[in-house]
């Protein structure tokens, strides 16, 4: 389970890497504001979806103090 989460983790780190490189790109003016957005939203489930996940797997298996660090960013 913890390797899951770690690679889990992991996807989480890439995507926020991706949306500080694509806000960057937007304020150099690179895209637009409308495509900047479009690119951003369609990664904003997915990673709610996974930090739940996360969560949920550390309440199942009863990592209590891994669950209160993980809920807040959950929530």
């Amino acid at each position: 389970m913890f390797t899951f989460s770690l690679l889990h983790r992991c996807l989480l780190i890439f995507l926020s890497v991706n949306f500080i490189i694509i806000l960057s790109v937007l304020e150099c003016d690179y895209i637009n504001a409308r495509s900047c957005c479009w690119k951003l939203n369609k990664w904003v489930i997915p990673e709610l979806i996974g930090h739940t996940t996360v969560t949920v797997f550390m309440l199942v298996s009863l990592h209590w103090f891994l669950f209160l660090l993980t809920s807040p960013v959950a929530t």
